[in-house]
């Protein structure tokens, strides 16, 4: 007689599980479930029991239940079926509501991480007016402009009855734009002797700096002209040694050259003469 040997590997979990089977742990209700253990789009929880996910059979039906199930994954040997099997299912909240409490949980645990705290860079103390512009204006513009102010300025200049101008007012009865253009004035008259002597300090530490990079590639390139120089001949005349036998062939056999091919051998042959003497002159 035949008897039949029991599959003791985990299969897989069927989506529909066409048994009538309950069990008797208590009816789990889909409310209570915290919303990140439920998917009711695809309709699988997560068991309670062996806290791994499960399918939902026939979750439209007035019973639906878990799918029986192994604590295992599929495949493994000597398979344990889960207590929670066939437990009925009570899904009292529709896929809205579902999705609502899942977005509403995401929305307070993202409130609740810590975030980034970036620092405000600290602001430094504007610099003052003739920070500004006192390090790029020469004394001479500086005067020009005070004094182009005090042309066209009623409040900074002294005028007589044909409204010719005079002479400057003093500092204190000028306007705003003229008291600092007169502190300007002074303050780039007094930084003038220091700005150009700074300046043909630099110009002369430029032309030093130029005459010693000069010196030094003459000193360099003299003591490697010798080798250059007859690298560039030795190069010339192999070229030229070439072109010569070429022109004139030693083995009888070899290809005549055309006239034109001639004419054009003789031309290069002219010329690396011609820079192979220029190069012995040297």
């Amino acid at each position: 007689m035949l008897t039949r040997t029991r599959d003791l590997t985990a299969q897989k979990r069927p989506r529909r599980a066409r048994s009538r089977a309950v069990s008797t742990l208590p009816p789990l209700i889909v409310s209570t479930l915290k919303p990140h253990e439920v998917d009711l789009a695809y309709s699988t929880l997560v068991c309670p029991t062996c806290r791994t996910w499960v399918p939902i059979s026939a979750p439209h039906s007035p019973r639906p239940k878990l799918v029986p199930h192994h604590t295992e994954k599929a495949g493994s040997e000597d398979p344990v079926r889960c207590p929670g099997s066939h437990r009925i299912i009570s899904i009292n909240i529709t896929v809205d509501q579902w999705f609502q409490r899942l977005e509403e949980g995401l929305t307070q645990t993202g409130g609740r991480r810590s975030t980034r705290v970036l620092r405000k860079p600290k602001t430094s103390s504007a610099p003052a007016v003739m920070q500004i512009v006192g390090g790029t204006m020469d004394d001479k513009t500086a005067r020009k402009l005070d004094e182009a102010h005090v042309r066209g300025c009623s409040a900074c200049s002294i005028r007589d009855d044909k409204g010719t101008v005079l002479r400057a007012a003093d500092l204190t009865a000028r306007c705003a734009d003229g008291r600092r253009l007169a502190q300007l004035a002074a303050h780039t008259k007094r930084l003038a002797p220091a700005r150009r002597k700074a300046q043909m300090d630099h110009e002369d530490f430029n032309d030093r700096r130029a005459w010693g990079l000069r010196l030094l590639h003459e000193q360099q390139w003299s003591q490697h002209a010798k080798a250059v120089g007859d690298a560039d001949t030795q190069r010339v005349d192999d070229v030229l040694t070439a072109l010569i036998q070429t022109l004139n062939p030693r083995k009888t056999d070899a290809p005549q050259l055309t006239q034109w091919e001639r004419a054009d051998l003789m031309s290069a042959i002219t010329l690396l003469a011609t820079q192979k003497e220029q190069l012995e002159r040297r």
